[in-house]
């Protein structure tokens, strides 16, 4: 009998047109790396081949659930992409999604999928209720994300099945491609979705029934309402809580000088999402979430009204396709995301890549003749809708540029000095430049999304003695805030929940312990939890080394705008740049990693029961 893992992974060749089913792994593994992201990088390196590239059809494009996704607790719903990322080629790459797919999948009676091979034509997956069928798709191959998932539960005939797609962007293999699912969320970093095109699979839907069994169901309630009650103490909750970001007109972000616009050559526009409060916003909660980060927006004035948008909560998808590039008119900013969303294109890196051939034009870099005769400005919604249909198509030359990132872009033309990228992809989207440990775990991240949050905005981290925020200029504290941080997050990204039920929440490392022992029957303490991650982290980091990561990557595969001064702000005349070397080499020793490679130290990995790995 298996509790909180419904002890089963789905196992797909395309190649062969093959399906079948493994059992989990034995409890050592489980109890080392949980689930999510902890137990897909476990399979990776299991699976990998270091001659493997993200294309190869032998890499594997593995979907994990955790121990608490489907289950009654604060935002039980997270499932986590693992495979190499597409966007870097040298790294790991680990996406996460909500809404219900990871719910649907556990119901179904799969802990995970494991799909390798590539097609001979365009397919989908559909898993019901522990049978999994390959269907043909290619009457989908061509439409974007949300027609996709339309078409696709009418062909299955269930309308509550969740459906995660791929748009053009991602049957295009363009760097930036994500994987869209439940409309709203999206697994949209590291290049998944063009991974997933690679393999000619269109989208994976998925509808499930059953009942996930819970060790201790009383004791889990019991935890889980505390804990619930406890989210409304994060700034983090407040903030996002029943779509609140745009209906507050960006503030917070803004009065931080935490919004990026047109390139990094600017900060915080106030003119940006005035007016947004205005607009009808319908809250869309995940399975078992209280805080309801998504929504749904009617436009109700300007050239866009009547539209309706349907984002995903946070905020990074409000800057990528709209401030970065000089856009701040409110309704345009939500049709350009839904735009984005649609074509499968996650903001930060598609948004990165434009913002920076719009400087280069503007700094005549490059000419109206080498783009395809197109003339590139600041602030046009028609021009940027136009350059992401092209980049989404490869259509042209201007479209097959953008296709190729922010860091591959401005190589093919000689602009390197003015991108925005982390080890050639996008970054997670805010103005990091005045908060230097979100940017420091940036650059020691794998290429993807959010590393360590550290804790000089959003939220506090009283759970791991971080109580107040720290000066974020104070580059002598940041290597140890993102290592404490970077441990909490990769335990919440293994264990099935979303960040946000964990993010500044008091005494959430407590309860996210109580509630896994009361699923599972595993005894995780606190202390322990925070080994988990720690695990997770070294494997990850092991991994990433037999693909080819190299230590000054960490320190120099970076977009030099990145690391300049901002031009006005707290952050102006602040200059990160002197302190990089000290803070990644500092980080790496934290670690118990040696400071020069950057490789985890014999006795770190003894201490952690890793020494077999290598």
């Amino acid at each position: 009998m298996w509790y909180g893992y419904v002890g089963k992974i789905l196992r797909v060749d395309l190649s062969r047109d093959e399906v079948w089913f493994e059992p989990l792994p034995d409890e050592s593994v489980l109890k080392s790396f949980i689930g999510g992201k902890g137990l897909g990088l476990w399979y990776l390196f299991n699976c990998l081949d270091e001659n493997i590239s993200p294309f190869d059809p032998a890499n594997p494009l593995i979907f994990m659930t955790g121990p608490l996704t489907g289950l009654p607790v604060p935002c039980g719903n997270n499932t986590t992409a693992v495979s190499i990322n597409a966007d870097t080629g040298y790294t790991t790459g680990a996406s996460h999604t909500h809404g219900y797919f990871g719910p649907n999948l556990k119901k179904a009676g799969f802990d995970g999928i494991i799909i390798t091979g590539k097609a001979e034509s365009p397919v989908y997956l559909w898993i019901q209720d522990k049978e999994t069928e390959i269907r043909n798709a290619s009457k989908f191959w061509g439409k974007d994300t949300h027609e996709t998932e339309d078409l696709i539960k009418k062909d299955v005939g269930e309308d509550k099945a969740s459906v995660a797609a791929i748009g053009p962007a991602g049957e295009n293999m363009c760097c930036g491609a994500g994987i869209w699912n439940d409309k709203h969320h999206s697994f949209a970093h590291s290049g998944m979705g063009a991974i997933m095109g690679s393999k000619n699979l269109k989208a994976i839907a998925v509808y499930g029934t059953q009942d996930v069994q819970i060790r201790d169901e009383e004791k889990l309630k019991e935890v889980a309402k505390m804990w619930r009650e406890n989210l409304w103490k994060s700034d983090v909750v407040n903030a996002l809580a029943k779509g609140g970001l745009p209906q507050s007109e960006y503030k917070y972000t803004k009065e931080s000088y935490l919004l990026s616009a047109k390139n990094f050559t600017d900060v915080s526009p106030p003119e940006f999402a005035v007016g947004m409060s205005k607009f009808k916003y319908k809250p869309k909660a995940c399975f078992s979430c209280p805080i309801a980060c998504s929504y749904e927006v009617e436009i109700t004035e300007g050239p866009y009204k009547g539209f309706v948008a349907t984002p995903a909560g946070g905020g990074e998808n409000l800057e990528g396709v709209s401030s970065l590039l000089g856009v701040y008119d409110p309704g345009a900013t939500f049709y350009l995301i839904e735009l984005a969303d649609r074509l499968g294109f996650e903001t930060s890196t598609i948004g990165s890549t434009i913002a920076m051939l719009i400087e280069a034009y503007e700094r005549g870099i490059v000419s109206k003749e080498d783009l395809d005769g197109m003339e590139l400005k600041w602030g046009d919604p028609k021009l940027v809708e136009e350059l992401m249909k092209k980049a989404a198509n490869k259509e042209g030359f201007i479209g097959y540029l953008l296709s190729l990132g922010p860091k591959r872009a401005a190589e093919a033309i000689g602009a390197e000095n003015i991108a925005i990228h982390v080890k050639g992809t996008g970054i997670n989207l805010h103005d990091w430049r005045v908060t230097w440990a979100i940017l420091l775990g940036q650059l020691i991240g794998g290429g993807y999304s959010w590393p360590a949050p550290g804790v000089d905005a959003w939220a506090t981290e009283p759970d791991i003695g971080y109580d107040s925020y720290q000066d974020p200029f104070d580059w002598r504290l940041k290597p140890k805030a993102v290592r404490d941080t970077q441990l909490k997050k990769n335990w919440v990204d293994s264990i099935g929940i979303c960040w946000f039920a964990d993010w500044g929440v008091p005494s959430a490392l407590e309860f996210e312990a109580m509630v896994v022992e009361a699923a599972t029957g595993f005894t995780v303490s606190r202390d322990e939890a925070l080994i988990i991650g720690e695990k997770v982290i070294n494997l990850e980091r092991i991994v990433n080394l037999r693909l080819g990561l190299r230590p000054e990557d960490d320190i120099y595969d970076v977009g030099p705008r990145f690391l300049e001064p901002p031009p006005k702000g707290p952050g102006k005349d602040k200059d990160v740049r002197k302190h990089v070397k000290w803070m990644v080499r500092e980080y790496y020793r934290l670690m118990g990693w040696n400071e020069k490679t950057g490789e985890p130290l014999k006795s770190t990995l003894q201490r952690l029961g890793l020494d077999n790995l290598i």
